[in-house]
């Protein structure tokens, strides 16, 4: 019997299947969604179901949505489709969804993103705890869904041609000069939008030459993990863009909500210098506006948010936090340093393909390389999030927090630790993990190093 305990995470499901969960466990967890959007009066009598590349999605996505209707509310199917791409479907639709996908992780997992009507996420604060409850009360009754329950119908409709339609109409790519772009999906969900969305002559040509990578749908992942995050990840697009001389490299991961970019000369360019050349973009439009940054994005991310007129806002890692943030402070856009960028006009949910062709148009607005556009906002040396693998996290972390007293301290995730001369450094537990992140950010590379080496020396003692 399956224990939902050990897959329902912070902000979504996720797990091995079949030993963690199976599309038994799916259905009642279709079930327990819909008893929850019916016992809080969700709008609209129907939910949105799709998935990803992965063997195992197809099978938990019909059970899912078998658990759905069995509940009384219809099902509208749009099949395969990247997480965007579904929260597209929730918000123009305005119905809740449930995108089947275990994005970066491996093979063997797979998972849920659920959201309410509007792509309103839906996380351990805002129900995932009472789908949970529900779901494995089903499950210790022996049902996935109540006796006698009646089904109401399921209807398949494809909605990729009116997402890339959308996106094209946020951002103007038509006017650009050529650019040679290089897309590594990983044999992920890219894979099947970015051919419609950056290459479909029906929406009207647009002045790239994409070059692709690994756009075979492939759950097995042959090639490599679709998670750029990883630095092993972007050997493969950082050796092709060299090679083809090409302007810009994109990497997405597996359910192509994140987005990666790589300059002309094949190095990576921060998550957080997208960031703020975005809401610098964004700014321009809507002018004094907020910004939502995430704890760990670099200190120039408020700085140019403040010189561009918009008030920045410093939330929670995840996405649950910068969504609900940003929908208090009707903000115009948010970004992490993970790469999971948030746009108002895209109901306040995360794209990697819309802030992918933010860049493409910041890039081709301009005669510069994206190395040189790049630079202008980065302007702090920063390490990278290290991991460590501690039992006694809660200690680990005291220990660092008396080691620096003088340090203004900040708890609001994990903790940052900040410094008179521009220095910060964040060590925060993992949700699913025994480890501590740490993210170090410096004005020189040789204050980095030092005050790196001196957390970890503290954290793995």
């Amino acid at each position: 019997m399956s224990d939902l305990s050990q897959i329902v995470k912070a902000y979504d499901v996720r797990g091995t299947v079949p030993d963690q969960w199976d599309e038994r466990a799916a259905e009642a967890l279709g079930a327990a969604f819909t008893q929850l959007l019916n016992s809080t009066d969700e709008p609209g009598d129907a939910v949105v179901v799709g998935y990803d590349m992965r063997a195992t999605s197809p099978g938990l996505a019909a059970a899912f949505a078998a658990g759905v209707r069995a509940e009384g509310r219809s099902v509208i199917e749009i099949g395969l489709a990247s997480t965007d791409l579904l929260y597209y479907a929730s918000g123009s639709l305005d119905l809740p969804g449930a995108m089947f996908t275990a994005s970066h992780n491996p093979a063997q997992y797979n998972g849920i993103k659920m959201c309410r009507s509007g792509a309103r996420p839906i996380g351990q604060e805002s129900g995932l705890v009472e789908i949970r409850e529900r779901a494995q009360a089903l499950l210790d009754a022996g049902e996935a869904r109540p006796a006698g329950a009646s089904t109401r119908p399921a209807e398949r409709r494809d909605l990729l041609p009116d997402y890339a339609g959308y996106l094209r109409k946020l951002v103007d790519l038509s006017g650009i000069r050529p650019l040679k772009v290089v897309v590594d999906a990983g044999n992920g969900m890219g894979g099947f939008t970015v051919p419609t969305v950056l290459g479909d002559a029906a929406l009207s040509p647009l002045p790239l030459e994409i070059v692709p990578l690994y756009f075979e749908l492939d759950g097995s992942f042959p090639n490599h993990e679709a998670n750029p995050l990883d630095p092993a990840n972007l050997v493969d697009l950082q050796r092709a863009v060299v090679e083809h001389g090409a302007d810009i490299g994109l990497a997405f991961d597996g359910d192509a909500d994140r987005c990666f970019v790589v300059d002309e000369r094949g190095e990576p360019v921060s998550p957080s210098a997208i960031t703020a050349l975005v809401a610098a973009r964004e700014l321009a439009k809507h002018p004094g506006s907020t910004v939502i940054h995430g704890v760990i994005t670099s200190s120039a991310v408020a700085e140019i948010i403040r010189e561009h007129g918009g008030q920045p806002v410093v939330a929670r890692v995840g996405h649950s936090f910068i969504k609900a943030e940003m929908a208090r402070t009707n903000a115009v856009f948010g970004g992490e340093h993970s790469a999971h960028y948030y746009f108002r006009d895209f109901w306040f949910a995360d794209t990697g393909m819309l802030a992918a062709m933010h860049t493409l148009a910041a890039l081709g607005e301009q005669s510069l390389p994206l190395s040189v556009l790049a630079g202008e906002y980065e302007r702090y040396v920063a390490s990278g999030e290290i991991n460590s693998t501690v039992t006694d996290q809660a200690a680990a972390v005291a220990d660092v927090r008396a080691a620096y007293p003088d340090a203004v301290a900040d708890e609001m995730d994990g903790l940052t630790l900040r410094f008179p001369d521009g220095a910060w450094f964040n060590l925060r537990a993992s949700n699913t993990e025994p480890l501590l992140r740490l993210n170090v950010e410096a004005p020189t590379r040789d204050r980095m190093v030092s005050l790196r080496d001196d957390v970890l020396d503290r954290v793995r003692r």
